[in-house]
């Protein structure tokens, strides 16, 4: 079982940095690949960014590609920089429902723990 609460949402203007945290508890959390998802006003969930067990390894979405890092050690982080309006949604952190796996999840079903979210605004 893991349990996560986001941290650090807020708003910010087109161009602005913020740093989301997610903190986790369980004695497992270092079993799981962990991923950053976002859902917008009037848009389904989608996937941002996954980072695996180790922190080796990270994927992410291309529209978030060069602007967001996720890293990890105790907890789950989300760097954004370079923000823009469109950035704008609520920001939810996922551990994997797959213990242990090998690569990195990074479609929604794959992810079974989620918290509560922390919403996340960008100013034009």
């Amino acid at each position: 079982q893991v349990q996560l609460v986001e941290s650090g949402g807020g708003l910010v203007q087109a161009g602005g940095s913020l740093r989301l945290s997610c903190a986790a508890s369980g004695r497992t959390f270092s079993s799981y690949a962990m991923g950053w998802f976002r859902q917008a006003p009037g848009k389904e969930r989608e996937f941002v960014a996954a980072i695996s067990r180790s922190g080796g390894i990270t994927n992410y979405a291309e529209s978030v590609k060069g602007r967001f890092t996720i890293s990890r050690d105790n907890a789950v982080y989300l760097q954004m920089n370079s923000l823009k309006p469109e950035d704008t949604a609520v920001y939810y952190c996922a551990a994997d429902r797959t213990p242990l796996r090998v690569g990195i999840p990074t479609r929604e079903y794959e992810y079974v723990y989620w918290g509560q979210g922390t919403q996340v605004t960008v100013s034009s």
